[in-house]
């Protein structure tokens, strides 16, 4: 009896590897996540900018018109690796309670390698952190971990598993980008050679495009004079290539002139020189120093979008090496909208030395940051369409049978928890330490890999620095700042946020801002949570 049993015990473990190891079981998880990116950044998305990589997966998979983050880095970051409002988790401030950057997640707000360890997986990290631990005690196998975002050619602070690594000497040719992606794919080989029989998980974060623009000056050459001809008229042409993409059926919303950064830093505007702006002028009424000016910018961090993508191709070529491609589910997204934000930090800038190069610290500005958000208004840091619309590509050739297909279905960060749950076949636990794990808002977007119209939420919801929204169906409630007045749009006809409807409709100004507050009362229960 003891052997049979024993033998029976021998050939479940056979079934459960077999199945796991099969295309048609448990799939490999890649998340692709940058840093600042517009929504019309890619070319798949509308933008000019060579993304050929990006583009292909969404040619060959699915891409989402109507996703959203958090409006910032680090909520972003905690929603994403917990499927959890930043604020329920401390990892964003709720007035009188703390949190924020800065903030410690709860016990029960697990990151994903967590839920995925106990199914066989193996969890990596490469790049940005912007999360409470350090990756290797958030469950990770393997991690490079760049903090110090604001140096690509040189950075001081950075560390692998955990370990502080020295700093980097300009001289060795180190760029940023380029070492992320070098450190995936080197932990993808050595996950196929070590660990051929199990599936992984791989979060790659690019620092890239944040600020400092930091190029590679071939990178840079290429785009040296596509943006001579203006914010105004390079706007205009993406939202003209978006129609055409059928991506939406938006108006393309009015340039805010008077809108600039987000905070206030004078004394960076006057160090950048002549040629900076802080506000979305019109591009016509520029000196020719400003518009030379401003069109080097807008090259440097189209030089830094390219060069991820070229990045990611890397990557990609490594899945095809290793026969892992087809079983991969790659998920690409932006932690929030293109910057606004004009500052100077790190080792400072050097109006003299080549743009792009390691002695500068120039910013995007309002005006291109308007560009790269496209047709949407506000930049990252607010909750309005601009600050916190993604583009969202997912692939995954073993499970997806539509290709190149759009998907409306709205979603947000918090959704990507569950669906990677429910595609490696996980169910979350009840408890962790003793600890009761909360329900979270999230949804999986499994079935909207099938068709349109699939997934759908009771609200979604935002915070950020007094910055709020809420969205119900079609209809968003959004105010920019504490003392700001609520604005109300339908979505569905407005997605651009052009005509405010609140003067009107009071009725549904006060039914949203109402499911707003339960929001707030509820991250507040979570974030008391230990």
């Amino acid at each position: 009896m003891r052997f049979l049993f024993s033998l029976l015990l021998l050939l479940l473990n056979s079934v459960c590897a077999s199945a796991a190891d099969s295309p048609a079981g448990r799939p490999n998880f890649l998340i692709i996540l940058a840093d600042d990116l517009g929504f019309s950044d890619l070319g798949c998305y509308g933008g000019e900018i060579a993304t050929p990589n990006l583009d292909a997966l969404a040619a060959d998979g699915l891409r989402f018109t109507d996703f959203h983050n958090t409006g910032r880095c680090w909520p972003s970051r905690g929603s994403l690796l917990t499927g959890y409002y930043a604020q329920s988790i401390r990892r964003d401030a709720i007035p009188g309670m703390g949190g924020g950057g800065k903030g410690v997640r709860p016990v029960w707000a697990r990151l994903v390698p967590d839920f995925l360890r106990p199914a066989g997986y193996r969890s990596y990290h490469s790049g940005k952190w912007h999360v409470d631990g350090l990756p290797l005690e958030g469950g990770f196998d393997h991690s490079y971990l760049l903090q110090d975002q604001g140096r690509y050619f040189s950075p001081r602070v950075h560390y692998e598993d955990d370990v502080k690594l020295p700093p980097v000497s300009p001289a060795t040719g180190y760029y940023g980008t380029v070492a992320i992606a070098d450190h995936c794919v080197r932990t993808l080989r050595d996950h196929a050679a070590h660990y051929p029989g199990k599936p992984f998980f791989h979060y790659l974060a690019f620092t890239a495009p944040h600020f400092p623009l930091q190029a590679l000056p071939e990178d840079i050459e290429r785009y040296r004079s596509a943006y001579l001809r203006g914010w105004d008229i390079l706007r205009g042409e993406r939202y003209d290539r978006q129609i055409k993409l059928g991506l939406l059926e938006a108006p393309l919303s009015a340039v805010e002139r008077t809108i600039g950064p987000p905070y206030p830093f004078p004394a960076a505007i006057k160090a950048f020189g002549p040629g900076e702006v802080d506000l979305p002028l019109p591009w016509d009424g520029l000196t020719e120093a400003q518009k030379s000016f401003q069109a080097t910018k807008m090259a440097i961090h189209a030089a830094m979008v390219d060069r991820m993508d070229q990045e990611i191709g890397r990557v990609l070529g490594q899945l095809k090496v290793m026969g892992a491609y087809e079983n991969t589910v790659i998920f690409f997204a932006s932690d929030n909208g293109a910057s606004a934000e004009m500052m100077i930090r790190n080792d400072g800038h050097d109006p003299a030395a080549a743009p792009g190069s390691a002695a500068t610290h120039l910013c995007l500005g309002p005006g291109w940051s308007t560009v790269c958000n496209t047709p949407f208004r506000r930049h990252k840091t607010w909750v309005h369409e601009g600050g916190i619309a993604t583009p969202l590509i997912v692939h995954w050739p073993a499970g997806i049978s539509a290709r190149g297909e759009l998907r409306r279905d709205p979603g947000h960060l918090v959704d990507i928890v569950p669906t990677l749950l429910e595609l490696s076949s996980v169910a979350k636990p009840a408890t962790w330490e003793g600890r009761k794990i909360p329900d979270a808002p999230g949804r999986s977007l499994v079935p909207a890999f099938a068709a349109n119209g699939k997934v759908s939420h009771e609200s979604l919801w935002w915070y950020h620095e007094a910055n709020r929204a809420v969205r119900v169906g079609d209809w968003k409630l959004v105010a920019a700042g504490p003392n700001a007045p609520w604005e109300l749009y339908h979505l569905g006809q407005d997605r651009s946020e052009t005509r405010d409807l609140a003067a009107t409709m009071p009725d549904k100004v006060r039914e949203l801002e109402a499911v707003w507050k339960a929001g707030l009362d509820h991250s507040k229960s979570l974030a008391g949570q230990e």
